[in-house]
């Protein structure tokens, strides 16, 4: 007479068999909805914290619509995101139009022929100082943009969510109609080109 088995004592199959497997990809699920999750408002740019260095002073050059340069420095305003320079969005009556060019317009208007002083917090994977730029009169140019519209609130603290929202109530800038996050403009933007390799490839 064949030994009785309990259905839960049995490896040859059945799910019970495969369970630290199946544990696994249940951790690798939560750790990818948990990054999905943060990564809405985590700005990717901000890591390797460090001492802030001294202040950089002087004139900028603008690179896009939160990056520049002063004497030879690369700056990533910390804390904000604006559009990418290629990134278009839609306005109230539902018509594209190019607002990563327009953010970085509206930037290098705000600047041009000014000093700027930028309080380094760190530096990106890029190499760029992170920073907190202000006028000469005092204007924290980081602010500036959100409270205009031309760039979100980013990290977990979301040090510029007050401006966030006034500029959203007041549909300034990028909240005139519809967009999609500049983080999420970069993802679909890498994706589509590696559909676009893997496609030439095969």
């Amino acid at each position: 007479m064949a030994e009785y088995q309990h259905p839960f004592t049995r490896r040859s199959s059945g799910w019970p068999g495969r369970k630290p497997s199946f544990l696994l990809m249940m951790a690798l699920v939560c750790l990818a909805g948990f990054y999905a999750f943060g990564s809405r408002r985590l700005d990717p740019s901000r890591f390797d914290r460090e001492e802030p260095g001294p202040p950089i002073m002087g004139q900028a050059w603008v690179v896009d619509g939160d990056s520049l340069r002063i004497a030879g420095v690369s700056i990533r305003l910390d804390g904000i995101d604006a559009p990418e320079w290629d990134q278009t969005c839609l306005d109230g009556n539902g018509q594209t139009w190019r607002c990563g060019l327009m953010a970085s317009r509206q930037l290098r208007d705000q600047v041009r022929g000014r000093e700027l002083s930028c309080r380094p917090r760190a530096h990106d994977h890029y190499g760029r100082t992170l920073a907190t730029c202000s006028l000469s009169n005092g204007t924290d140019l980081n602010a500036w943009l959100v409270r205009q519209g031309w760039a979100v609130a980013t990290g977990f603290s979301s040090i510029y969510g007050a401006e966030e929202a006034e500029a959203k109530s007041e549909r300034r800038g990028i909240w005139a109609g519809p967009f999609m996050f500049p983080w999420e403009w970069r993802q679909q933007k890498s994706a589509r080109s590696r559909f676009r390799w893997g496609g030439w490839w095969r």
